[in-house]
């Protein structure tokens, strides 16, 4: 028998049982659907950590104040970081390119009619170098107006919407805080949640001299955000500040910091790779579903074995060989599946634009896996259609030919 005509039988065979095939690739269907559904999701997740490790910058990391002890109690925030320690560092670091202090209130935010409770930040003007930040509307205030003690203010993105205006008609506009009157001069680029209590785009920016003497009153710092030297490892860099730290705050050798070093991108990095064992376990348990469609399909092939001995001994007294009736079954089963595979891919595809369009999650499509899953599709199809196609390979035609 031709190849051709193997092929024009088998799709024949499964024209005329359309329902029952289909009811067959629905397994293969749904198994290459979830798993193209289940790696975009997890990609998608990926990606949105990647994004949150390069927008804090490559090799930047944050200072916090420790935590003091009173007897058996653990006391936060006992001691404190101050410009003393941000001069020293200044100063004195070796392997820091920059080093931004940042002062931090939570204070009433009043522009129009609108009142706001919003965290206030007294901070330097490198710190949107230093956090990755742009400025799309207005500027950022300088190291001048810092030390003059200017009233200006930049806000986060999501503070114009917040207090009822829009971010390129409020700069030079007035903003008080804490009744003081403040002038709009840049609104920030986007940051987004970076999975704290606390939203990036909901604070306003203000000059460090300005929030000490003018607002907050205190030289009390609530962080330092660390820049280390291009080609200097980031772990070098917070060995440098350290040394510096332990030396301002009189700390003696074998005694522990009063201060916590927190390296964001380690936290972020952590979060990925679990995202991503998360993603190869969700693919995992959504390949099941092929491997159960499979054994539908091999189930489905051995009843149309069944049915169909009388046929397979006419075929074998006109002269098919058992090659012939094994590469027609064969090609049935891989039939199945690939059609399997191509439906399970489309419905896979449409179920993640709806996910990221509707629901608003993160997803990114992976052709690797859409490749991956319908190859698996194929493999899944030929795997178990040779049994059934070995048996009805192996019928001898004369009992074949009076099976009722």
């Amino acid at each position: 028998m031709l190849l051709g005509e193997t092929f024009a039988v088998a799709i024949s065979s499964i024209r005329a049982n359309a329902l029952r095939s289909m009811l067959t690739m629905l397994g293969i269907i749904i198994g290459v659907a979830a798993v193209i559904t289940m790696v975009a999701l997890g990609s998608g997740a990926q990606q949105a950590v990647e994004a949150r490790i390069a927008a804090l910058g490559a090799n930047v990391f944050t200072v916090f104040a420790g935590q003091g002890r009173s007897g058996a109690v653990m006391i936060t925030d006992r001691t404190v970081l101050s410009t003393d320690d941000y001069e020293a560092l200044r100063r004195g670091a070796a392997l820091l390119s920059a080093v931004v202090p940042e002062a931090q209130q939570s204070l009433q935010v009043a522009y129009g009619n609108q009142n706001r409770n919003l965290q206030i930040i007294g901070t330097t003007a490198n710190y949107t170098d230093v956090r990755n930040y742009t400025v799309p509307y207005g500027r950022m205030f300088s190291a001048g107006d810092d030390a003059a003690r200017q009233r200006h203010a930049v806000l986060g993105s999501a503070v114009p919407e917040m207090l009822g205006g829009n971010p390129a008609g409020m700069i030079h506009q007035m903003l008080f805080i804490r009744g003081i009157p403040f002038e709009i001069v840049g609104v920030l680029s986007s940051k987004g949640a970076s999975g704290g209590f606390q939203n990036p785009d909901e604070q306003v920016l203000i000059p460090l001299e300005t929030a000490q003497y003018r607002v907050f009153g205190t030289k009390r710092l609530r962080s330092l955000a660390i820049e280390v030297e291009d080609g200097v490892p980031i772990e070098q860099g917070m060995v440098d500040l350290e040394r510096i730290l332990r030396r301002e705050h009189h700390i003696r050798p074998g005694e522990p910091n009063d201060f916590t070093i927190r390296n964001q991108q380690d936290i972020l990095q952590t979060q990925q790779q679990a995202t991503q064992v998360f993603t190869t376990l969700l693919a995992s348990i959504a390949a099941v579903s092929l491997v159960v469609g499979g054994i539908g399909i091999m189930n489905i092939m051995l009843v149309s074995v069944t049915e169909r001995t009388r046929e397979i001994g006419i075929r074998k007294a006109l002269g098919a060989t058992r090659a012939n009736i094994l590469l027609q079954f064969l090609i049935e089963a891989l039939t199945l599946c690939i059609l399997g595979g191509v439906l399970g891919i489309l419905v896979g595809l449409a179920t993640t634009v709806v996910l990221a369009r509707v629901m608003q999650w993160n997803t990114l499509i992976s052709p690797a896996a859409v490749i991956v899953a319908f190859g698996f599709s194929a493999v899944v199809g030929l795997f178990f259609g040779i049994w059934p196609a070995r048996r009805a390979a192996r019928l001898d035609p004369i009992v074949a030919l009076r099976y009722e």
